[in-house]
C-alpha cells in the first residue's frame, strides 16, 4: 500500500463491524476468547476495509517475525494426506525458508472454519509472509490473503493468476507431449482421467489433451477424477463401460494413472497390448507399477524450492513475474 494512501484504522474496523474496539483488537490478536458471531463480524469488516494490523506493518517496517506460512488448501478427499507429493512440496520450500533464516508455519485451510483461523492468524501478523498450495478455483483464500499486505506466493496458478506471483510446471506442454506419445505409438482412440476442473493444473492438461486429438482428428474420450487413486480406478470403470474400445488413456497425475491400472487389471484388459496408460508428474511409486508407468516428469520439489525463492525475492524487491518449470516424457512399460 502506497505511502499516500490513508491505512483503515482500528476504530473503523470497529464502527463496520458494530462491535467495540476492543473486540476488534482481541480478535486481531488471535485471542479465543471472542463469541465466533463477533469474531465473523470483525473478519468480515477487515476483509471489507483492507485492514492490516499496525503489528503487522511494523514487522515487515523493522523487526520482521520471520515466520513464514505455508498454507494448504486440503480438500475433503483427504488429497494432503494420499498424495506423496505435498510431502515433497513442504520439505522443498520449508528446506529453502529455513536455509534463509525463516521459521515455517504449515496451515491446512479445508474447511471455512479453518480458513478463518488461518485468515485471523495472517491477519494478527503473526507471519512475514505465505506460501498457498492446491488452491481451488472457488476457494476465496487466496484473495483474502493478498489484500493482508504481505509478499505472497502461490505454489501453482491459480485461477485469478493476477492476485499473486506464481511459479507452475509447464502443464500444456507436457500433457501434449504425452499425448502425442500415444499417438506416436498408434493409438487411434485416446481417453483421459481429468482432475478437479476447478484447478488450473487440471484445466490446463485437459486442455492441452484436447487441442492434440483435434489437431489429429480425432475425438474426446473424457471422465472426471480428483487426483486420487480411487478416482482413477472409478473413472477407469466408467470409460470402460462408455467405450470399451479405447485403446489408451491420458492420466491427469500419477495417482490417478496407479488406479487406472487396478480398473484395467481387473478388467481383464493387458497394459500396454489392449490399453496404454500416461500418467503426471513421475511420483517415486511410477517406477513400481506393474508395468512400470509412463509419465510426465515435473519435479514438484524443484517447483517447491522456486516458489520459496520467488517469496523471499519479494521482500527484498526481487521481480514478481510467473515462473514456468519444464516438463519431460519418462518413457517405461506401460506406454
Amino acid at each position: 500500500m502506497g505511502e499516500n494512501v490513508k491505512r483503515p484504522t482500528l476504530e473503523a474496523v470497529a464502527v463496520r463491524a458494530g462491535v467495540s474496539k476492543s473486540s476488534v483488537s482481541r480478535v486481531v490478536n488471535g485471542e479465543t476468547t471472542v463469541a465466533p458471531e463477533i469474531r465473523d463480524l470483525v473478519l468480515h469488516a477487515v476483509r471489507e476495509l483492507g485492514y492490516v494490523p499496525n503489528s503487522t506493518a511494523r514487522n515487515l517496517a523493522t523487526k520482521r517475525t520471520n515466520t513464514i506460512a505455508i498454507i494448504i488448501s486440503d480438500p475433503p478427499a483427504g488429497l494432503v494426506s494420499d498424495d506423496p507429493m505435498f510431502s515433497a512440496v513442504v520439505r522443498a520450500a520449508s528446506r529453502e525458508l529455513e536455509a534463509a533464516g525463516k521459521q515455517v508455519a504449515l496451515m491446512l485451510a479445508g474447511s471455512p472454519e479453518s480458513q478463518r483461523r488461518v485468515e485471523q492468524y495472517v491477519a494478527a501478523g503473526h507471519v512475514d509472509g505465505a506460501l498457498l498450495v492446491s488452491m481451488h478455483g472457488a476457494d476465496p483464500l487466496p484473495a483474502l490473503i493478498a489484500r493482508m499486505g504481505i509478499p505472497v506466493v502461490s505454489h501453482g496458478r491459480l485461477a485469478a493468476p493476477w492476485l499473486m506471483p506464481y511459479v507452475d510446471n509447464d502443464n500444456l506442454g507436457g500433457a501434449a507431449q504425452a499425448v502425442r506419445h500415444l499417438l506416436d505409438q498408434g493409438r487411434r482412440r485416446i481417453a483421459t482421467i481429468s482432475g478437479p476442473l476447478d484447478m488450473p493444473a487440471a484445466q490446463d492438461r485437459l486442455s492441452a489433451y484436447r487441442d492434440v486429438l483435434k489437431d489429429s482428428g480425432r475425438r474426446s474420450i473424457m471422465a472426471v477424477g480428483d487426483f486420487t487413486r480411487v478416482s482413477g480406478a472409478d473413472a477407469m470403470g466408467q470409460l470402460l463401460e462408455d467405450d470399451p474400445g479405447l485403446d489408451a488413456v491420458f492420466a491427469a497425475n500419477d495417482l490417478i494413472a496407479i488406479g487406472a491400472l487396478r480398473t484395467l487389471r481387473r478388467s481383464g484388459r493387458r497394459v500396454p497390448d489392449d490399453v496404454a496408460v500416461v500418467g503426471f508428474d513421475d511420483i517415486e511409486a511410477a517406477l513400481y507399477t506393474d508395468p512400470a508407468l509412463t509419465t510426465v516428469r515435473s519435479s514438484m520439489g524443484d517447483q517447491a524450492a522456486a516458489t520459496a525463492r520467488l517469496l523471499l525475492g519479494l521482500f527484498d524487491g526481487g521481480p514478481a513475474d510467473p515462473v514456468i518449470m519444464p516438463t519431460g516424457l519418462v518413457v517405461r512399460e506401460s506406454a
